[in-house]
């Protein structure tokens, strides 16, 4: 289903494919687990272009290549290469197809990725762009809910923070609509998710947008919570005027339900304080964790394996 495909957007995954992908991923995790040698990926490269700083997509990525067997290979930092010297990013995207079997690429501008797939010869993942999607971090963030939960349909979701500018948010909620569930927008005014993606969705999920976090902490099956991404901002002021709006701390999560799940596609800065982690409830190590073989079995998938 998913061979040779470019996955620029959540949408270019359908629900069937989704599930497929966690069957894989059960697979790939098993193998971990035992240790398992794998070689399917023998012989094939995959080439990480970041033209954004990136910790965990990026090494998750790499580890996933590396443990199916697999070789990678890396741009230096955009002022390394021939970007810096002005070449576009499609002559660079010919290059890099013409070295390697499949690309992921992060890059700051909305639409890159999907520019990235049209000049490219072997198949893209969008590892991010700009405040567009995150395709395969809603992958695994969809993997976490559902190995959890056993499902996805029927939950209460809140989903808290950065929503104007979280491409991990954008990818997220469109591919919730596809889900029976209830979701509850909790941001500042000025950081409420686009209307762009509200009425690609509404018609198709429950949806309200609220300021106050405590209206959903004791109904949230899952708290997902953003970072507030100085990066984004053009006008400091602005950024200044919300951070640290939302913290969560001990005293939030005990009012929450005990099998609630709270999930951070991180890096956190303040927006979910260290006393945190130790509860139960907090499942964004596993969620970064599960980063590995999720993009295991979608390389697999990809790749032909």
């Amino acid at each position: 289903m998913l061979e040779r495909k470019s996955i620029v957007s959540i949408e270019d995954v359908s629900t069937e494919e989704m599930f497929e992908i966690f069957r894989v991923t059960d697979e790939m995790q098993g193998s971990i687990d035992k240790k398992k040698r794998l070689t399917s990926m023998s012989g094939r490269i995959m080439s990480t272009l970041f033209y954004e700083p990136s910790t965990r997509t990026r090494m998750s990525f790499e580890a996933a290549m590396h443990r199916l067997g697999g070789s990678v290979i890396s741009m230096a930092e955009p002022k390394a290469s021939s970007a810096a010297k002005g070449e576009t990013l499609a002559d660079s995207i010919r290059m890099f197809s013409s070295y390697s079997d499949i690309i992921v690429i992060r890059h700051p501008l909305d639409g890159a990725a999907r520019l990235a797939a049209k000049f490219s010869s072997v198949p893209v993942i969008n590892g991010g762009d700009g405040s567009g999607q995150h395709p395969t971090q809603t992958l695994l963030d969809l993997y976490t809910i559902y190995h959890s939960f056993s499902s996805i349909d029927g939950l209460k979701i809140a989903i808290l923070g950065d929503l104007k500018y979280g491409r991990t948010v954008h990818s997220l909620v469109m591919a919730l609509s596809r889900f029976d569930v209830e979701i509850s927008l909790v941001s500042p005014p000025i950081l409420r998710i686009p209307d762009y993606i509200k009425s690609r969705v509404q018609d198709n999920v429950k949806l309200r947008e609220e300021t106050d976090l405590n209206e959903v902490l004791s109904n949230c099956d899952v708290l997902y919570v953003t970072r507030i991404q100085k990066e984004r901002f053009s006008d400091m002021n602005e950024y200044n005027s919300v951070i640290g709006t939302y913290s969560i701390d001990v005293s939030d999560v005990d009012k929450m339900k005990k099998n609630a799940m709270i999930l951070h596609p991180l890096p956190r800065v303040d927006e979910i304080k260290p006393t945190v982690d130790y509860d139960p409830r907090s499942a964004y190590f596993k969620q970064a964790a599960n980063g590995v073989p999720v993009r295991m079995a979608l390389i697999s998938l990809i790749l032909g394996d």
